[in-house]
């Protein structure tokens, strides 16, 4: 079993007697092994954000089954285990900060699970350290920028020690220097302390970086894969209103003018490289 598994599930949110079910997700099935990085993709309303809240059991699902390192979220004893083990990061920074000092604010988590108090101590440093911000910890939050408050919140979740980190669109908000802090210190905790990650993003450039990119579309998976399986797929994206990254679209464009380039271009420096060689055939 994967540390995240979901089994046939479909979510439907609350109607009343007279209302017809509104169906968000549909016979969702899939796995997230333990260390990977994962990201969910699909424009607005295609349910990847309830998918998300369901992997740390804010959400049930209304059909199906979801395991948290083999945990079911459906029994109710086992919530405040399932979330010590997945903690959610959300798209607003300014809805989990909630003390006057930095430090304060990330020693908040663990406080309410009982850590003890030099425990406490040890872990806020260490959380504050791994996200860059140890210099900051005596700041007022609402004096940070949108990445530094996002990287406060991101510490939060750390100091509770969690398996896995779910991140709901956590750069929508953000500048692109607030993104990119907040990505490197996305992936240099998936990297150093093989932390699991589960980036919910519109953003493909964000996309590349995960090991396994799964796309949504109207309540159910349309493609999953590497991200070189899934962004080689341009047309099937592209009638379903997705964006591929950059440097993919203008190598596809290319060869649709009859070019004979690669079909799996990610990264500008691939795209750079392969016009290059091109050029100087010519």
């Amino acid at each position: 079993m994967g540390f995240i598994e979901t089994q046939n599930v479909t979510f439907s949110y609350g109607t009343g007697e007279s209302e017809a079910p509104n169906n968000v997700l549909t016979d969702i099935t899939m796995k997230i092994e333990k260390g990977e990085f994962v990201a969910l993709l699909g424009h607005n309303g295609s349910g990847k954000s309830t998918l998300a809240k369901h992997f740390n059991a804010m959400l049930l699902p209304s059909g199906g089954k979801v395991y948290v390192d083999s945990m079911d979220t459906l029994d109710e004893s086992l919530k405040y285990q399932i979330r010590r083990k997945a903690g959610l990061v959300l798209q607003n920074p300014d809805n989990q900060l909630v003390a006057s000092i930095v430090e304060e604010d990330v020693a908040f988590g663990p406080e309410n699970l009982g850590v003890p108090s030099e425990e406490i101590r040890v872990r806020v440093d260490e959380a504050l350290k791994a996200v860059g911000m140890y210099e900051h910890r005596s700041h007022a939050p609402h004096k940070l920028s949108g990445g530094q408050k996002q990287r406060v919140a991101i510490a939060g979740i750390l100091a509770m020690e969690p398996d896995c980190i779910i991140l709901d669109e956590p750069t929508a908000m953000l500048d692109p220097q607030g993104r990119t802090e907040v990505l490197d210190t996305i992936r240099k905790l998936n990297r150093e302390k093989g932390i699991t990650v589960v980036l919910i993003t519109h953003y493909m450039d964000e996309a590349v970086l995960a090991d396994r990119v799964v796309v949504m579309d109207d309540g159910k998976i349309l493609i999953e894969g590497t991200p070189k399986e899934v962004f080689s797929q341009v047309e099937l994206l592209k009638n379903h209103s997705l964006d591929v990254p950059q440097a993919t679209e203008l190598i596809w464009r290319l060869r649709q003018a009859g070019f004979d380039f690669p079909g799996d271009i990610l990264f500008e420096d691939e795209c750079v490289s392969v016009l290059e060689k091109a050029l100087e055939g010519r």
